[in-house]
């Protein structure tokens, strides 16, 4: 098990820039997958980013392609996800997840261990 903690959301207008990091506590940071999702009020939760154990492969939702970027620092045992060019679509509460292995997934099903999440909001 690793605990994560998502920090980094807040209000900003349509077109802003944000960035959340979530930092975990576990001294295998290297043994896990890291991935970002996000949920929406009255929405299932739905994948954004993952991020293979080295963070030299990524994957994307097609809905934020182009402009949010995932990355991770395994000396510091961080995951960040860099936002850009926000809509108010993009409003919702942002998990990081954790799942033991070398590649991520987009299926929320395979990620056993999650942060209590950051609520983003995009005002238009």
């Amino acid at each position: 098990q690793v605990q994560l903690v998502e920090s980094g959301g807040r209000l900003v207008q349509t077109g802003a820039s944000l960035r959340l990091s979530c930092a975990a506590d576990t001294r295998t940071f290297t043994s896990y997958a890291l991935a970002w999702f996000r949920q929406a009020p009255g929405k299932e939760r739905e994948f954004v980013a993952h991020i293979n154990w080295s963070g030299d492969r990524t994957s994307y939702a097609d809905s934020v392609k182009g402009r949010f970027t995932i990355s991770r620092a395994n000396r510091e045992n961080t995951v960040a996800l860099q936002m850009n060019s926000l809509k108010p679509e993009d409003t919702a509460v942002y998990y990081c997840a954790a799942r033991w292995g070398t590649v991520g997934s987009n299926d929320p099903d395979r990620y056993s261990n999650w942060g209590q999440g950051t609520q983003v909001t995009v005002s238009s």
